[in-house]
């Protein structure tokens, strides 16, 4: 297997974390955006398959991705419209859907597609809450307002490393790196 790997993606926020797990195994992590659309459904995983599928004829080894901040008492809203809404309303947006909420639960998804030839799907998740208040200027959308659990420290006070032991999308980035450490 070659050892570049492209990863589909215009975030240099998504890519800055995949790069420090992925280029200290020997790999060369190289971001392109050759644009797919997004289709519009209830999964991380149907939009990553339909980009696969969108793209596979134009690349030969890449992988993408699709996150997803799922809050319980807004019924797992913003969910996979999270980048739409994150645009339209920020952190402030969903702070304010959330005053008088006592329930503050939420689950951040990830869902890894590779294509080398064949697709395969990689998962993480993080489970967490949503403080009160926007805290940390770290990271990237929704993380000053995301507190996972077992920390007091909303990704948006945490340096990457420290981010990627908690994160839904280091645990589906470590799946993936496992997966090719085999190969």
């Amino acid at each position: 297997m070659s050892k570049e790997i492209v990863f589909i993606t215009s975030n240099e926020n998504k890519f800055r974390e995949a790069e420090n797990l992925i280029n200290p195994l020997g790999f060369k992590l190289i971001q392109k955006n050759p644009g797919y659309p997004e289709i519009q459904t209830s999964s991380l995983e149907e939009v990553v398959r339909y980009g696969i599928k969108y793209l596979k004829d134009r690349l030969d080894i890449f992988f993408m991705e699709d996150s997803g901040l799922f809050i319980k008492s807004l019924n797992n809203f913003p969910g996979v419209y999270s980048k739409y809404v994150f645009t339209t309303i920020g952190n402030e947006g969903i702070l304010k859907l959330m005053e008088k909420t006592e329930n503050r639960n939420a689950v951040f998804r990830t869902v890894i597609g590779f294509y080398d030839g064949k697709a395969k799907i990689f998962k993480g998740e993080c489970e967490g809450k949503i403080a009160n208040e926007t805290k940390g200027d770290h990271g990237f959308g929704y993380d000053p307002i995301f507190i996972p659990y077992g920390s007091e420290k909303t990704f948006g006070e945490m340096k990457t490393e420290e981010k990627n032991q908690y994160s839904h999308r280091g645990k589906a980035l470590k799946s993936f790196i496992q997966y090719l450490k085999q190969r």
